[in-house]
């Protein structure tokens, strides 16, 4: 049975808005994968590691017939086949997936944890999760859109719309 889930998509390094959606199409490529929305892109601070470009971020809304761990190993593929290299923790990436919720599922293993244990926390998810299932009830119970209203105020989110690239 397919589960609705939400996959974080970063960018910020070479063609970041032709980096997303290139992760986008290789995405609705795997089979037991159907991409059903994709949210606008957004500017971001980088969080972290500050010593770096700001990021391109999205939502996008997919459902699932793999579990969690397939589907989070389909996600490390595609940031590999885009050129993904691991090398500063939260440092500057071509392409950063992450597998924010899944269904209503909940997993705590070493290689993941769903919900995304920073997901309420972070503008650059928030607002377009909201933009995607506003009323969609977050943990700590409240929806998408009252949680990235209040993040708004307080992180630098700025809409990317594409008029060229990064």
């Amino acid at each position: 049975m397919s589960k609705r889930a939400f996959i974080g998509v970063g960018s910020n390094m070479g063609q970041t808005h032709d980096n997303i959606h290139k992760a986008i199409n290789l995405l609705s490529q795997t089979p037991g994968v159907e991409v059903i929305n994709a949210a606008p892109f957004y500017e971001t601070e980088p969080v972290g590691y500050t010593e770096q470009n700001w990021f391109v971020n999205s939502v996008i809304e997919v459902y699932a017939d793999l579990s969690p761990q397939d589907l989070l190993v389909r996600l490390q593929e595609i940031e590999n086949m885009l050129g993904r290299v691991r090398t500063v923790h939260w440092g500057p990436r071509t392409m950063d997936l992450d597998l924010l919720l899944y269904g209503d599922e909940r997993v705590e293993e070493v290689n993941l944890i769903v919900p995304h244990p920073r997901l309420t926390e972070r503008a650059f998810v928030m607002v377009p999760l909201a933009d995607l299932a506003p009323n969609l009830v977050m943990p700590g119970g409240e929806t998408a859109a009252i949680l990235a209203e209040r993040l708004k105020k307080e992180q630098l989110v700025t809409n990317a719309e594409k008029t060229g690239d990064n």
